[in-house]
């Protein structure tokens, strides 16, 4: 009989220096100096990432057999593959800046297609880790292959699965474009986010910058809204994408992911509302404090915290339940409509929307900003797309009235007839109105004895509760349990 294992030695023996190789990344010299920089490689960020021993790499190999005989390119600058998060399978990709700057070259192109298709077609989450430079130069020397790219696989994928983009360095052009596309942007402080960096920048405007002017973590979470949340550390970004991950279920349409009755998701009387909300609508409170209060304890996880401060979204679980959160922020400007809280709404109510999150809506607001900064802004059009997002949710949403709710600010937060709302529920000292009766008085020329009318009508939830405007009147201690009631419905 034939003995092949001196063939089988030879053909492993080539695996096996191929595959360290591949391992290796960009070398010692190259790995040292992103510890330098405080940053972990690629291989150990998804290490860290991802449930221990569940990484399973596709295309390992790529970048290492170029067909002009070019040097090998590790991984050709992307590792990626299929894992397991808090125990359920997702599909993620990492770029590893050791290998010619996380550069994108062809093999790597095919990789990063490969894998979105691979979350599409298994409904499977996506996780994109962003630290590299873009296109590779050389590409342009060499021929495009005649295939769908990643980004219109990631415009399929979107709404299908959920998607997180972690940027952990520094990320341009391609890549920056990828995250995108992503449900959740997470960025790293020191991080850098953009579509040109310094050197085209310069090269096509003249104008000399740098990359945390073009697009430093902190301008794209505060300013621009691009990103939604700031990490301090590689391991906060991680572990924010497991929680995020942890409160959606793995694909649209399939099942919540509900906890089972314990003791955090008991209901109870939460009799430190009435000490946290003045019945005044002039005097601010602080709406995350009323959130702690109705949601289970430790749950609560705001979505964007520092961008459209006027408004709070946030994910939490309230009685075991996941749900999403947007609720008015009287502590900054009276919790009036800005754009920058309007779109950052729209955004999470259509994620919620997607993937059948209940959609709670706690109301205290003036109405949409006014004002000559307010419009320039577009504050109309961006007021006008949330309330297309709410009006087109069509999963569960209760609607909350804590105090106030004036104008077009009480419609795109979901207080309209016949919207589908489960449930509208009020608090007994709610003001309500077309606008309110301190200044909307004498915008329409009213007199002293109209101006008082006005106030009597919109002060109380009495008139609202005849008007069949709300369903329940409830006290501020019972609001818990009246949302777990709802949601259980």
């Amino acid at each position: 009989m034939d003995d092949y294992r001196g063939d089988w030695e030879r053909l492993l023996g080539a695996w096996r220096e191929r595959t360290a190789a591949a391992e290796a990344m960009g070398g010692e010299a190259r790995v040292a100096r992103q510890h330098a920089r405080g940053r972990q490689t690629a291989r150990e960020r998804i290490a860290a990432l991802c449930d221990p021993d569940s990484f399973r790499e596709y295309g390992a190999l790529a970048g290492g057999q170029h067909p002009a005989g070019h040097e090998p390119v590790p991984a050709d600058g992307l590792v990626g593959g299929t894992a397991r998060i808090n125990g359920n399978p997702v599909v993620l990709f990492a770029e590893d800046f050791t290998v010619q700057g996380g550069s994108i070259g062809h093999p790597n192109a095919a990789k990063r297609a490969r894998l979105v298709r691979l979350a599409l077609e298994q409904g499977l989450p996506l996780l994109m880790l962003l630290d590299g430079a873009g296109e590779r130069a050389s590409n342009q020397g060499e021929r495009y292959p005649h295939a769908p790219g990643d980004l219109q696989l990631l415009a399929d994928l979107q709404g299908q699965v959920p998607t997180v983009a972690l940027v952990l360095g520094t990320s341009a052009g391609h890549g920056a474009l990828a995250g995108m596309f992503a449900d959740l942007v997470i960025m790293l402080e020191g991080s850098a986010l953009f579509s040109a960096g310094p050197p085209l920048v310069k090269a096509a405007m003249g104008v000399d910058t740098t990359a945390a002017e073009l697009g430093d973590a902190r301008m794209h979470t505060r300013d621009s809204g691009v990103a939604h949340n700031l990490c301090a550390s590689e391991a906060d970004c991680f572990a924010t994408a497991r929680y995020f991950l942890s409160l959606l279920p793995p694909r649209r349409g399939a099942d919540l992911p509900v906890i089972a009755e314990s003791k955090t998701t008991q209901p109870y009387r939460c009799e430190a509302l009435a000490g946290l909300i003045p019945p005044r609508v002039d005097l601010p409170y602080d709406m995350r404090a009323v959130l702690r209060e109705l949601v289970d304890r430790h749950t609560l996880f705001e979505l964007q915290p520092d961008y459209g401060r006027t408004l709070v979204t946030a994910l939490a679980r309230i009685g075991g339940r996941p749900c999403l959160l947007v609720a008015n922020q009287p502590a900054v400007q009276a919790g009036a409509i800005t754009r920058d809280a309007a779109l950052k709404a729209r955004h999470f109510i259509d994620m919620a929307s997607r993937f059948g999150l209940p959609l709670v809506s706690l109301v205290d607001n003036p109405g949409v900003m006014p004002g000559p900064e307010a419009e320039r802004s577009g504050v109309l059009r961006a007021a006008g797309e949330m309330f297309q997002a709410q009006r087109r949710y069509r999963g569960r949403k209760v609607v909350v009235v804590l105090r106030k709710a004036f104008g077009f600010g009480s419609s795109v937060m979901g207080m309209n007839p016949w919207d589908q709302q489960l449930v509208t529920l009020a608090l007994p000292g709610i003001s309500l109105g077309g606008v309110p009766a301190l200044g909307g008085a004498a915008a329409s020329g009213a007199d002293d004895d109209e101006a008082l009318a006005m106030q009597t009508r919109q002060s109380g939830a009495w008139l609202a509760a005849d008007a069949m405007a709300v369903d329940r009147v409830v006290e501020p201690a019972a609001l818990r349990n009246e949302l777990i009631a709802a949601l259980a419905t």
